[in-house]
């Protein structure tokens, strides 16, 4: 966890936990709309890309279709995300965490990366589906390194 915090109605920030049974979170979480995400150290002036997957997709014992893409938003300005404030070109619209049944906890891990001023898209191979997501190959092409920022949380389906 480093930096990045994302918080839920109701439970509030779930960085680095693992989403509570109680109250009916698990199973609230799936309909809830995307939470705020906050990176209270970026730099007001600088552009970011947001990045949500599951890498236990479909399971954590056989993640064949791991990096699903729950969201991805390029063009954040630093000052909106300090703030919390998720506006930007959404190439992969909000999808909320949905384990399966009897697939146990999954991780669904948010990452950070400064733009630095490139046009980034996905291919029409990337936007045909979110599973099975090449993710390496996405920040390889580019040339995003390091988040700067990252978190993320776990739940399971919330009749297991």
């Amino acid at each position: 966890c480093r930096g990045l915090e994302v918080f839920y109605p109701e439970v509030g920030d779930v960085s680095c936990m693992v989403v509570p049974s109680c109250n009916s979170y698990r199973q609230k979480i799936t309909l809830w709309p995307p939470p705020t995400v906050k990176f209270p150290k970026a730099s007001e002036s600088a552009t970011y890309i947001l990045i949500m997957v599951d890498p236990d997709a479909p399971s954590r014992s056989s993640p064949q279709a791991r990096f699903w893409r729950h969201w991805l938003v390029t063009n954040i300005k630093g000052a909106d995300l300090k703030k919390g404030e998720i506006k930007g070109q959404e190439l992969s619209a909000y999808q909320p965490p949905t384990p399966p049944p009897l697939s146990g906890f999954h991780r669904y891990q948010f990452s950070v990366y400064q733009q630095e001023g490139k046009a980034i898209s996905l291919l029409p191979e990337e936007s045909a589906g979110r599973g099975f997501w090449e993710m390496d190959k996405f920040l390889s092409r580019f040339q995003l390194i390091t988040p700067e920022a990252s978190t993320q949380f776990m739940t399971e389906n919330y009749k297991d």
